[in-house]
């Protein structure tokens, strides 16, 4: 079955997302440093796909819900988390941890360690950083609401790396309702 993928603008710049089918998503990118970058990073990672503007209605629906999660205008995390995935190509493992991560709500974070006790592998927070790191479902699977030991200064995969981690934290601070001045207790 055919991929395509569309770049599409958001309130942080441009994001990508690839599907088959009916809309099954087999991936989605945070924005890189320009458009053209964003395309270019979506060739790279589905170089067999075409780019196509006829989007079936469930892209239409987690293009629409990755907008209102990056411009802060939602706090529930349910519209993100009926859209469909395709990991037919992921491990087992990582099903899991994204299965997981899906589930944090807007404006919180989990711990790798936090993560790894919930998948009832408490010593495996190494692994599910590892599979943080290679998500290729952001932000439908919001890997950037999961830290390291250390908090942010642990990275991020992403284009702007810890900075857009800490941006994408505060936006959805926001839209949970917790003042500013409060987000710091986010990231501890």
């Amino acid at each position: 079955m055919p991929v395509f993928f569309h770049c599409y603008d958001t309130a942080l710049g441009c994001c990508g997302i690839a599907w088959r089918g009916q809309g099954a998503i087999v991936g989605s990118q945070l924005p890189e440093e320009s458009a053209g970058a964003t395309r270019d990073r979506m060739r790279v990672r589905f170089p067999t796909a075409r780019e196509s503007d006829q989007l079936p209605p469930a892209v239409q629906r987690a293009i629409a819900g990755v907008r209102r999660l990056l411009a802060g205008e939602t706090a529930d995390a349910g519209e993100l988390l009926a859209v469909e995935l395709d990991e037919s190509g992921v491990p087992e493992f990582k099903r899991q941890v994204h299965a997981l991560t899906r589930r944090i709500p807007v404006g919180q974070t989990l711990s790798y360690g936090e993560l790894a006790a919930r998948l009832g592998q408490p010593g495996a927070a190494r692994a599910v950083g590892q599979a943080e790191g290679s998500n290729p479902f952001a932000p439908i699977v919001p890997c950037h609401r999961v830290m390291g030991s250390g908090g942010l200064g642990t990275g991020f995969s992403a284009h702007g790396g810890v900075e857009t981690k800490l941006r994408l934290l505060r936006i959805e601070a926001r839209a949970a309702g917790q003042p500013v001045g409060e987000q710091t207790g986010l990231f501890g």
